[in-house]
């Protein structure tokens, strides 16, 4: 329609400009006009005096108006109105045409597979259009660029789409090429993440623009697909693990599915979900066993529906690195109480976690147990950083924060705040508040402020519930089922005491409540400190669980082998290897970092770092990491994973002779997964592209004006044109539109 009006397409007035054909000065059209519209007025002013009413003067002011427009128009016309616009010379440029081939334009819909309607659109309408006036190069892409013959399209199979790196591969083959437009042939599909500021900029330095041309429905087919998977990189053997599934559906809204872990062949947990996310994002938590040790690949899947079309997007796959070294943890104790009792036993039945205690049993004595040796705590609490440091773990009991020196509380706070270990603190008549933590150097890592008064602590019953992220979190989890979850802690004996914890901070988050006569305080709160993580338990008397419950219930050592494990698994050691993301999709490039602390956990700037990373072929491959510019202790390498597979890096870093320590990551290469996922048409990334390169997108019904806005490129080889405007439809339309309005309206008003 706009062409018909305008004559031209859209094209050449956006890249053109107006002027004047005519011979006569353009003062002179002014003036003219401003004469015009002057005799007029003079005429509508013999009028106004024999209108009937003033207050009927404003309709005349309208007669005036149009009558000028009208009048300026025509004279416009005179001076020969044209657009000055860029046009690309016939049979000396070159017209880029790329088409997707990747698996995602395999996809049928309505009875025809994208790859098959593009190459038909290209076939029947853009090749006879401008294949008189340009040389076409027609190219596939997927990771990159492949010049072929019409007949040499499909099938689309290829398992990656790097839209970016083809249009910048394609700037650089053709850099001696007057390349005049690229028309781009997709359904917006990108498993790189997105078109790269360096393949735009490579295209505007030319001036070339990117017309696309999308292909598949903006909305999908009735499918369920997984989005992502939050799960933790590490964990410890024979753990349970608690992982968020975020996924999707379209058409399948209220029906049921069934949400599976598997590790292999093992299937590790399963629930039945309700499909309610109406195209937002559905939040699914689920709770597993780990299991061993080891570098293991975890499928996270949803059985699929059975008119689901696309199944391939139903599961996705993360890693996860099961470690099966002993974390140890220092119990520091004030008095000997139950509390103490039932928490070692707990720990002694956990093969993962070794508690070395320290006793107070009176003013000046201590008792100490899980002692590695005779010497170890043989003075009490740890007066250097490095003694301390060697645990993962801290518990401080009912113990005062006056019988630590100012510098033990700073190792307290330090030990979760540099050291990046956990710090559980416990309610007690000598704890919290009551021990006059409020005050101590410690207290900057407490998550709560700390009430102002004394007497905090109370030898009374209160019950227990759990909060909503209590029901989350993988401490409070007794049993897998949420909701038997969560009835199961209201059904639990009561504590046999209990502390006002005071405040939580902004940052903390509360797990679970406790509740005496009518009121409620938080009971179980945690919060990330620095490089690690501290918590209250505000109470000493869980061990009534133990007690009160039948023989044999494992809920007490269940929560507490949970919490000490909360503790300490995230404990980072003096070597942290990591790579951004432990999934290669569809590429092959990865970043291995590690940072490097001494036994006092303060930087190493001046180690010396090496990964040892093995494959799918076995045989392992070194790679020094080079220390990072203004970020001491900070190392890293790029390499390149040669194949798909499973790969582990195993990082250590030296100190001369001396070995600092080592850690370990793995990390997998999978190639075609993402063309999976997001299989509607990626129309955003399309436009998105168009607009910034000075192209347009186009719905493959439009090619034929596609072809006929082509010329108009302000890249390739191009000449200076008029289009010439006088005799547009549109202006033969405006006159009569002028015309015929002030004629209705005289005629409406009774203006003769």
């Amino acid at each position: 329609m706009f062409e018909f009006l305008f004559k031209y397409p859209l094209a050449a007035f956006e890249r053109g400009h107006l002027v004047l054909l005519g011979a006569w000065p353009g003062w002179a059209l002014v003036l003219l006009i401003v004469l015009a519209a002057a005799g007029l007025a003079a005429l509508n002013a013999r009028r106004l005096r024999r209108l009937s009413t003033a207050s009927r003067s404003w309709r005349l002011g309208v007669v005036w108006l149009l009558q000028s427009a009208l009048a300026a128009f025509v004279l416009l016309l005179l001076w020969q109105p044209a657009i000055a616009v860029s046009e690309l010379k016939p049979r000396q440029n070159i017209v880029a045409i790329l088409v997707d081939d990747s698996r995602s334009m395999s996809l049928e819909e309505s009875g025809a597979r994208r790859e098959d309607r593009a190459i038909e659109a290209l076939r029947s309408q853009l090749l006879p259009a401008i294949g008189s006036r340009f040389e076409t190069r027609l190219y596939r892409f997927d990771t990159g660029i492949t010049r072929v013959g019409l007949a040499q399209l499909g099938p689309a199979d290829a398992p990656a789409t790097h839209i970016g790196e083809s249009l910048r591969q394609l700037a650089v083959e053709t850099s001696d090429l007057p390349i005049g437009a690229v028309v781009l042939l997709s359904d917006g599909g990108d498993s790189s993440g997105g078109v790269g500021r360096d393949a735009i900029e490579a295209l505007r330095r030319r001036h070339i623009p990117v017309d696309t041309v999308g292909f598949g429905a903006i909305e999908g087919a009735p499918d369920v697909e997984i989005e992502d998977v939050t799960l933790a990189t590490r964990a410890l053997a024979q753990s349970r693990v608690s992982a968020v599934v975020k996924l999707r559906e379209h058409g399948y809204d209220g029906r049921k599915t069934r949400l599976i872990v598997r590790d292999g062949g093992k299937v590790l947990a399963a629930r039945d979900i309700v499909l309610r996310s109406g195209g937002a994002i559905q939040a699914e938590p689920i709770v597993f066993d780990v299991g061993g040790a080891g570098a293991k690949p975890l499928e996270f899947s949803v059985e699929p529906l059975a008119t689901e079309t696309n199944r391939a997007n139903n599961a996705l796959t993360r890693l996860i690195e099961v470690q099966s070294q002993p974390r140890r943890i220092l119990y520091f104790e004030g008095e000997p109480r139950w509390e103490y009792k039932f928490i070692r036993r707990a720990a002694d039945d956990d093969p993962m976690v070794h508690l070395a205690s320290i006793l107070r049993t009176t003013e000046n004595k201590i008792y100490r147990q899980g002692i590695d040796s005779p010497n170890e705590l043989v003075d009490g609490f740890p007066t250097r950083a490095e003694d301390l440091f060697a645990f993962q773990g801290l518990i401080i009991g009912s113990v005062d924060a006056g019988y630590f020196t100012a510098a033990q509380q700073e190792l307290i706070r330090e030990f979760a705040g540099r050291r990046g270990g956990g710090v559980l603190f416990l309610g007690g008549r000598r704890s919290l508040a009551d021990g006059v933590w409020a005050g101590s150097l410690a207290a900057d890592a407490l998550p709560v402020v700390l009430p102002d008064s004394r007497d905090t602590f109370h030898r009374e019953p209160a019950t227990v519930s759990l909060t909503p992220a209590g029901e989350q979190s993988v401490i409070c989890r007794l049993v897998d089922d949420p909701v038997a979850n969560a009835a199961r802690w209201q059904k639990l004996p009561y504590l046999m005491d209990y502390q006002d914890p005071g405040r939580p901070k902004p940052g903390a988050v509360v797990l679970a409540d406790m509740h005496y006569g009518g009121r409620t305080m938080p009971l179980l709160i945690t919060e990330n400190y620095g490089r690690g993580r501290t918590a209250v338990l505000a109470t000493g008397g869980t061990w009534r669980w133990q007690m009160s419950l039948p023989l044999g219930d494992p809920t007490h050592h269940v929560f507490w082998q949970q919490l000490l494990r909360w503790l300490v698994t995230d404990t980072p050691g003096r070597v942290v290897a990591s790579v951004p993301s432990p999934m290669l999709l569809d590429q092959s490039h990865v970043r291995i970092s590690a940072q490097v602390r001494d036994e006092r956990y303060s930087t190493a700037a001046d180690a010396s770092v090496v990964a040892r990373v093995i494959g799918p072929a076995g045989a392992p491959q070194e790679v020094e990491l080079a220390p990072v510019a203004n970020a001491p202790g900070q190392f890293q390498a790029d390499w390149t994973a040669p194949a798909p597979g499973l790969y582990v890096a195993d990082v250590t870093a030296r100190r001369g002779d001396e070995e600092i320590g080592s850690d370990v990551v793995p990390f997998e290469r999978l190639d075609g997964v993402a063309e999976n996922f997001h299989t509607e048409q990626n129309r955003d990334l399309l436009e998105q592209l168009a607009a910034s390169t000075g192209g347009r997108y186009w719905r493959p019904s439009e090619l034929a004006a596609l072809a006929r806005s082509l010329p108009y490129s302000q890249s390739g080889i191009s000449s200076r044109e008029l289009e010439e405007l006088w005799n547009a439809p549109a202006a033969f339309l405006l006159i009569l539109a002028l015309r015929c309005g002030e004629w209705l309206l005289r005629r409406m008003w009774g203006i003769v």
